[in-house]
């Protein structure tokens, strides 16, 4: 998996597997665009192509580029039928970013006595 960084190089190494892999999911889901592709497909639960372009408004590359991504971390998958790439949500890496997720998020949080 590729790990995109905006702060400079990431020491992924330093990093368990597990955190790095949700980071790059996150990262991936940090887009409007993005989102709201995942959302379409969601939504319409078939396989989604150029139509694409005009519900999100945004140019081809551009929409291309977010696919692409979307692709890089597992989230989607692609198909290519003559002239035509078939987009739809690999339900199972969803399944498992929303088990990592949760698993993440479901900890108790301990009282802490921060000063500010």
């Amino acid at each position: 998996m590729q790990y995109y960084v905006e702060m400079g190089i990431t020491r992924t190494d330093i990093h368990p597997d597990q955190i790095n892999d949700l980071s790059a999911l996150l990262q991936a889901l940090g887009h409007p665009a993005r989102l709201r592709i995942l959302d379409i497909l969601i939504e319409r639960n078939e396989c989604v192509g150029h139509s694409l372009v005009e519900e999100l408004g945004l140019s081809q590359p551009t929409v291309h580029q977010h696919l692409k991504r979307l692709k890089e971390v597992g989230l989607i998958q692609g198909t290519i039928e003559g002239n035509r790439v078939c987009y739809c949500i690999d339900s199972a890496a969803f399944d498992r970013l929303k088990k990592e997720l949760y698993g993440f998020l479901d900890r108790p949080i301990k009282s802490q006595s921060c000063k500010r």
